[in-house]
This record gives structure tokens, C-alpha cells and sequence, in this order.
């Protein structure tokens, strides 16, 4: 295991990510603390992967979609970039590693993933709908699976979100050898291309946890990059890796939570308060896949 990938690891582990099971307290992590809501104003104003649907454009959402759903005002998207972000190569036979993607210092914008897929409302899937939240989906087929179809209607609502990679069952991957990682990450791949018809390119290692062989096993089974991120969601407030803010370029995760996990908030409740931060932070929202 190299330096970059502990690194890389010990970063990932410094924020809450998902956990294994449909258990609140392991899915949530011990211990989570959430920052406050102290920021500046809101501002005014097709890839490869198992995804479909064209990117959202900033008069997307209906206009007045955004109250129905607990805003003040409009959500504001980012338009597709002229050119994709300047990201460093992979490693010989390994995926690239991406954890923030590369965007100019005023370029204030993020970019949304929901992970494993516990819970599926059917409230969730109207939100994301009529605001047209472009969500970048990581899929753990042993949770997600008993209702694939919730997850193909969130993907093709017309808001460009993808569906992606996060295991068979959710294991930590730096306790397994490569050839279980390697069965845990092409499993999901294959799983993946019969249930929507396409192989996803991105993969999220569950809890950010990864090492040298996740990267190799990866590659082999032709994943292109692994994301990881720099921002959690939690009930109500973002958890950052650093500092007490977002910043340009950050990927944020959540997950597909409901009351039995939040302390009885729903999924939309979190949703809404996720994007209350954004918001008063002054940021729009971006395709993640536009930029990779």
C-alpha cells in the first residue's frame, strides 16, 4: 500500500461514509458531529457509465418547484464546461483516484452523490424529478437490489443522473485480497450491466476505503475512476474533511437514508436541508460526470 493511497484512506475515514448495513448506528458512524450553518448568502443569479438523460441547464427545475420542496429560491446549475477538468493520469494498470474535482478558485460549484440505496421514496424520486437534481448513484447490490426500478426511474427523470459502482455487499475492501475485491467490484459490474444495460466507469469503494489492490482489481474490471469526497451530509448539516466550508470542486456525499436512520427525517427533509447549505454558501450544482 502506498503512502498516497494511506493517505487517501485516512482522509476518506475522517468523514462519516456509509456503512454495511441497513443498522442506523453503522451506517452513520459513531461519534459524527456536524458543522454549523454559519455562510455567506446564496449567490444570484453524454458520458460513459450507466447513465442517461441530458444534463440540467439552470432553468431545469420548474419555477416553482423549489418551494414546494422547502427552498427560498431557485436551486442555480452549473452548465456544462467547454472542457473536461485537467485531472492527474492514473497509475500504470490502476484507476484513477479522484476526491475534488479541479475547478478555477471562483468557480463555486458542487456536485451531488447518493450511495449504497437503502431507502426508496417515492417522495425522493418526485423532488429529484421536479428539481432535476443531477445525482451521481453509487449501488450496493445487496441493498439496492430489492427495487432496482426505483433507481432506473431516478436515473432517467431527464435530469442526467448515472448509476455507478459500490460493491456487491459493502465490505471494507482493505480487509479482503484482491482476487475477493476483485469479486466484489466485477460482481457489481456485471450485476450492474444486466439490470440497466451498461457497465458503469466509476466505482466508490464502501467507507472510502481502498488500497493498492482495489485500484488494480478496479482496472481489471473495467472501471476507469474511483470516487471519493471531501464533504458529508448528515441530518442536518454538512461534515468536512477541512475547514468549516464547501470549496469550489467539492463532490458531497449522502445517502439513500430514511427515519429509521435519520432519527426520523425523511429522505427529502435531508435533501432539502443539504441544499438550504449549498446555497447559503453561494454555490450552484454541478453534473459530476460533465467534468470527468
Amino acid at each position: 500500500m502506498t503512502a498516497g493511497t494511506l493517505a487517501a484512506g485516512a482522509l476518506a475515514l475522517s468523514l462519516t461514509g456509509c456503512g454495511g448495513s441497513a443498522d442506523p448506528t453503522g451506517r452513520m458512524g459513531p461519534g459524527t458531529t456536524e458543522a454549523g450553518r454559519s455562510a455567506p448568502p446564496p449567490a444570484t443569479s453524454s458520458p460513459s457509465g450507466t447513465g442517461a438523460g441530458t444534463a440540467p441547464g439552470p432553468s431545469s427545475a420548474g419555477d416553482e418547484a423549489y418551494r414546494k420542496w422547502g427552498l427560498n429560491a431557485p436551486l442555480q446549475y452549473a452548465p456544462k464546461p467547454a472542457a473536461r477538468a485537467q485531472l492527474p493520469p492514473a497509475q500504470p494498470g490502476r484507476v484513477q483516484v479522484v476526491d475534488r474535482i479541479p475547478v478555477p478558485a471562483d468557480d463555486k460549484v458542487v456536485f451531488l452523490t447518493f450511495d449504497d440505496g437503502a431507502e426508496k421514496s417515492p417522495e425522493f424520486l418526485k423532488m429529484a424529478a421536479e428539481l432535476k437534481l443531477p445525482i451521481s448513484m453509487f449501488l450496493t447490490d445487496a441493498i439496492a437490489s430489492s427495487d432496482y426500478g426505483h433507481f432506473e426511474a431516478l436515473r432517467d427523470n431527464g435530469s442526467g443522473s448515472t448509476i455507478n459502482n459500490h460493491t456487491l455487499t459493502h465490505p471494507n475492501l482493505r480487509t479482503l485480497s484482491f482476487e475477493a475485491q476483485k469479486k466484489e467490484i466485477c460482481g457489481q459490474q456485471e450485476r450492474l450491466e444486466k439490470r440497466f444495460g451498461t457497465k458503469p466507469a466509476r466505482f466508490r469503494p464502501p467507507y472510502g476505503n481502498y488500497n493498492d489492490d482495489t485500484l488494480r482489481a478496479a482496472h481489471e474490471c473495467g472501471i476507469s475512476q474511483l470516487l471519493l469526497w471531501r464533504v458529508s451530509m448528515q441530518i442536518n448539516n454538512f461534515q468536512y474533511a477541512e475547514g468549516s466550508a464547501l470549496k469550489p470542486g467539492d463532490i458531497v456525499l449522502a445517502h439513500f437514508r430514511g427515519p429509521s436512520e435519520l432519527k426520523g427525517t425523511t429522505e427529502t427533509e435531508m435533501t432539502t436541508r443539504m441544499l438550504q447549505r449549498i446555497q447559503e454558501q453561494g454555490y450552484r450544482i454541478g453534473r459530476l460526470e460533465d467534468y470527468l
